[in-house]
């Protein structure tokens, strides 16, 4: 398919980066000391943004950070990004980021090595997590990689949901309020959250607030949830073995595994030929 043509799978695509993947490059900083250091006294505006309109309209996700501290805004644009990766499209925006290949983005602020030599480095760390085809060896990086891949499922469903997607839609509009979590024993900070009523959804981080989730994926460690999460493992089997407990309602578990691998088709860029 030619790189102008945008699709709705590119759209989807890009709503999950937009919104679930590219905020993960704020938990690297954060979770990671080598990589949170170097924006230690710095304070700047970091822009990833593609071209979706014929005047030059974009769509963006942008980073404060401000004496190391960051926030950010998701599908929100910037008008005067310190630094910027600015794609042409939607469609190589999502070739870049599912690591399909590498349509290189114009950069603005490239000569600010300051700030771009950073962030730069986190990303790469991002991609190399997200990217990877088998766990990582050392225990940190599978407790990182366990916590992002938790994130942008959560993030990622429900973005889906709020973008339409036919398949979530079925899934989250006849549906009374539940919630819906991830967890690994042991690991309090492993844990997030999917909340959905009647279509509405809305992700979280950390341990759901309200009360005992309507269904919560637990691991007994990180080794097992990545193999799930991977796809490395078979999840039936995984709770025969006792590696995975659903608790709640597990007539509900073949479900959301279905929307964790929807998610996980659009941020791998599965659909691209």
């Amino acid at each position: 398919m030619a790189m102008n043509v945008i699709t709705q799978e590119d759209k989807y695509a890009a709503g999950i980066f937009f919104n679930a993947a590219l905020p993960l490059l704020k938990v690297i900083a954060e979770s990671e000391p080598k990589y949170g250091e170097k924006f230690k006294g710095k304070s700047f505006v970091f822009q990833v943004s593609a071209i979706t309109g014929e005047n030059g309209e974009k769509t963006a996700t942008h980073f404060v950070v401000e004496d190391g501290v960051w926030n950010v805004f998701v599908n929100k644009v910037h008008d005067n990004p310190d630094l910027e990766f600015i794609f042409p499209n939607l469609r190589k925006f999502v070739i870049f980021f599912s690591g399909k290949g590498m349509p290189l983005p114009k950069i603005k602020g490239i000569s600010k090595l300051g700030i771009f030599v950073p962030i730069l480095l986190t990303l790469l760390r991002m991609a190399g997590l997200l990217q990877a085809k088998n766990p990582p060896q050392k225990d940190f990086d599978k407790e990182l990689l366990v916590k992002l891949y938790f994130y942008l499922l959560s993030v990622g469903i429900s973005q889906l949901n709020k973008m339409g997607h036919p398949e979530v839609k079925a899934f989250t509009e006849p549906s009374p309020d539940r919630a819906y979590a991830y967890a690994v024993i042991g690991y309090p900070e492993l844990q997030a959250w999917l909340r959905i009523k009647a279509g509405n959804s809305k992700a979280g981080r950390g341990e759901y607030p309200r009360c005992k989730p309507f269904l919560t994926m637990k691991f007994d460690n990180t080794v097992h949830a990545l193999d799930i999460l991977m796809s490395k493992g078979d999840m039936i089997e995984y709770m025969k073995e006792g590696y995975l407990i659903i608790e709640g309602a597990p007539e509900f578990g073949g479900t959301l595994g279905a929307l964790m691998m929807l998610v996980g088709y659009y941020a791998q860029g599965q659909y691209l030929k």
